[in-house]
């Protein structure tokens, strides 16, 4: 009898493996293993392929061999995810991903798949648009940043037409059409769009747009018709979108990490779930290329107790936020930090960004640590509202500051490519949904919108003085406001700063207040030669850092200032008016991206 149970057990064991090892999807729940949460930050263009060139071109400066996540391995994780009975729910950060709208309906319907299931759909996006609103409408907790952008605001095609350009030039382009609708050469051959290519544009975009407006609406539980309206607000807010509906809750990024691992208690959060490994071999200099035997000297971190200091210089952005973000997170959290000191020399720049780094601000000054800002040559706009929260805030007599106050700014090239021979057609579904464009210049509607929505930036950048300053700011803040910009010596009679001094004197007050004697002080992210990306390891990962991590640099080198520089171009003109030329550039480069900014003037002092 005994010797029958024991091949009974054996046949199960075999079946139970064969049945696991046919369905790898599914699983069979045990008790004593964790929950695992999958966490997708989509960053850039989901590929499809994700080939690249096997050229040593295509490695980037840090010699890395990493491929690109495709599109279908994180479907095929979603969908692993909805069979597994370990994984509760899934976590996305959709921000700075690329996804095109087919992309966006099939992650739609897999995440829908995931609500039926019983499984949790939690969603972070620092911008409502229409990818978010549209992927976003199926979660049971899409979380918007409380100052976030908002562009719902529909479809916007428009094709940009040659002709009178190559006429210019002498070419001359001959185009031969099989059916009446294929209208692809038109755009060599034509100033503007035939009739049948006007009609199934006009068609296509009614497709596009109805089911924009249906998939926000099923999956919002709203009217199409109240969605429509949304679409046609034109000056949308994050607290309007919740209150509308569009959105369930308002949150930093810190808050909703803090809320999923309060909920989920004990669970893994996931960054790799199901997916391959894409690092490849890695190579960290170009003796790596031959040898591979390559050693990262390690972490140069004090492991005693310090102070440190954070730079932020330049315009503010998405790329110069994320490691004065990451780096004032950790402190926040590293025992061993017991004070930081921001160390600020920006003219501002992008308004999405500067609360970003307020929020991270506040976020240390939430561990109880001391905190002090030190304004370098000018701090003025984005770069006295990141320094506002400061415990204490130094700065030195000629330091130019305030200008707190809000600019909007749409770059319209119209005239220049009218000048230039191209034509540009576009049709819109969505009051307001042609904003973006830039071959076209602001109507008075849109113009008002666009103050509208700038009213409201500026409400939260006073609220952030105040909560920051309190009774500190002598008289009403609002004729302080309006833009009006200071030299330190007035910031500091007005009550915008506290201090006449430098770094090492918001050093010493930040050590004073610690409690600490002369202890050591570490600048990061630590500084690094030109060389050091070819030769040093990447940092590690902070285990304890947060799994979803703010916009990252997109790689696309899009910062016109920076390329004409390495040029040579600007080479006639001395230091300062290349200076001027470049921060003219990047404020047309932040506009760009960013039409709402808090970007002070380019005022530049010459001691020479």
């Amino acid at each position: 009898m005994i010797l029958i149970m024991q091949i009974i057990s054996r046949v199960a064991a075999f079946v139970f493996l064969a049945v696991s090892a046919f369905f790898p999807g599914g699983s069979i729940a045990n008790p004593e293993e964790p929950k695992v949460i999958p966490v997708y930050d989509l960053q850039g263009v989901l590929s499809e392929s994700g080939n690249t060139s096997a050229s040593i071109l295509a490695l980037d400066l840090n010699f890395s061999s990493a491929r690109p996540l495709t599109f279908f391995e994180v479907a095929s994780s979603i969908a692993a995810a909805g069979n597994d009975d370990h994984v509760p729910a899934v976590v996305l950060d959709i921000d700075s991903a690329g996804l095109e709208l087919a992309q966006v309906q099939e992650l739609r319907r897999l995440l829908l798949s995931l609500r039926q299931s019983g499984k949790d759909v939690y969603i972070y996006t620092e911008n409502l648009n229409n990818a978010t609103a549209l992927l976003g409408s199926v979660a049971n907790h899409l979380t918007l940043m409380p100052a976030g952008g908002v562009s719902f605001s529909g479809l916007y095609s428009e094709t940009m037409y040659f002709k009178g350009l190559f006429d210019r030039l002498g070419v001359k382009v001959d185009v031969v059409h099989v059916g009446d609708f294929k209208s692809a050469g038109e755009t060599f051959s034509r100033e503007g769009p035939s009739k049948e290519a006007r009609q199934q544009d006009a068609e296509l975009l009614d497709a596009l747009y109805a089911e924009l407006i249906q998939g926000v609406a099923t999956g919002r539980e709203l009217s199409e018709d109240a969605v429509r309206a949304l679409v046609d607000d034109g000056a949308m807010n994050p607290q309007r979108a919740k209150a509308a509906g569009l959105v369930d809750e308002l949150a930093y990024r810190t808050d909703f990490i803090r809320g999923l691992r309060e909920k989920f208690n004990g669970a893994r959060f996931d960054n790799g779930y199901r997916l391959p490994d894409l690092e490849g071999p890695q190579i960290d200099s170009l003796l790596d290329l031959m040898k591979l035997m390559f050693q990262s000297s390690g972490s140069k971190r004090i492991k005693e107790d310090y102070i440190v200091v954070i730079p932020i210089e330049g315009t503010i952005s998405d790329d110069s936020v994320k490691p004065v973000r990451t780096e004032l997170l950790r402190a926040g959290r590293d025992p061993k930090c017991k004070g930081a000191v921001l160390r600020v020399n920006s003219p501002g720049g992008s308004a999405l960004a500067s609360d970003v780094l307020w929020e991270a601000t506040a976020e240390f000054k939430a561990s109880g640590k001391p905190f002090a800002v030190s304004m370098g040559g000018v701090a003025a706009s984005g770069g006295y509202y990141i320094s506002a929260g400061a415990d204490r805030i130094f700065a030195e007599r000629g330091t130019i500051t305030g200008s707190i106050g809000v600019v909007g700014m749409k770059i319209g090239i119209g005239g220049v490519m009218e000048k230039i021979g191209i034509s540009v057609h576009g049709q819109k579904r969505g009051k307001f949904a042609d904003f973006s464009s830039m071959s076209r210049s602001m109507s008075e509607e849109q113009r008002q919108a666009t103050r509208r929505s700038m009213l409201d930036v500026y409400a939260v950048f006073k609220k952030r003085i105040i909560d920051g300053r309190g009774k500190r700011i002598q008289g009403d803040l609002e004729q302080l406001a309006g833009g009006r910009v200071y030299a330190g010596s007035r910031a500091l009679e007005l009550g915008l700063v506290d201090q006449i001094g430098g770094v090492t004197d918001a050093v010493a007050y930040v050590a004073e207040k610690a409690g600490l004697e002369a202890p050591p002080v570490q600048l990061l992210p630590e500084a690094r030669g030109s060389l050091d990306g070819l030769f040093g390891a990447p940092p590690k990962e902070d285990p304890n850092g947060e799994f979803i991590g703010s916009r990252r640099k997109s790689g696309t080198g899009s910062d016109i200032a920076e390329r004409l520089s390495q040029s040579g171009v600007l080479g006639f003109l001395d230091e300062n008016n290349q200076r001027a030329v470049e921060d003219a550039l990047r404020a047309i480069e932040a506009a760009r991206k960013d039409h709402v900014m808090l970007l002070g003037p380019s005022i530049r002092v010459r001691l020479d």
